[in-house]
């Protein structure tokens, strides 16, 4: 679209509900659990891991919030653009990143059966023992985001990086 085109884009989905004012206390403590979850993980790290999974479960409202965290972070448009597809693009991460990327595949479509032993043995050569451990809590926790976004209708476009939504 050009900035001379001035056709109108869809109109902006309703939200079913607003289910962090409904449930306010479920809200402050996914905020809770996911500041615990993120603790000693490297900040791109925990956004790249963020995206996939908020694009394996197609969840809008979260793609929106951590692509623009993680540009605030410093991530690359770039290494955004290509995490989509990052088989077919791995010299765009570390090996460490590559590592985290699968797992969070393997946790995110459990409906493929159990995380493999080949995968879960890959990230734990690149993380110790205790960082494997807020990993695998910083993927579970953006798959019960992504879920909370999907159910409800979460609406993107809003996010601003440093306020919570």
């Amino acid at each position: 679209m050009s900035d001379n085109d001035t056709t109108p884009y869809a109109a902006e989905p309703a939200p079913r509900m607003d289910w962090a004012a409904l449930a306010p206390d479920v809200f402050k403590a996914m905020l809770r659990l996911d500041g615990a979850a993120g603790r000693g993980l490297d900040p791109k790290l925990r956004e790249l891991v963020k995206i996939r999974a908020s694009q394996i479960n197609r969840c809008a409202f979260c793609l929106d919030m951590h692509t623009k965290d993680a540009l605030a972070a410093g991530e690359s448009v770039e290494r955004i653009v290509q995490l989509s597809a990052w088989e077919e693009s791995p010299h765009f991460y570390t090996g460490k990143e590559l590592a985290a990327l699968e797992l969070t595949e393997a946790v995110t479509v459990l409906t493929d059966g159990f995380v493999p032993d080949e995968v879960y043995e890959k990230a734990a050569q690149h993380f110790e023992e205790e960082e494997l451990a807020q990993l695998i809590a910083a993927i579970t926790v953006i798959n019960a985001w992504n879920r909370f976004g999907v159910s409800t209708r979460r609406v993107p476009g809003h996010y601003r990086p440093g306020r919570h939504a």
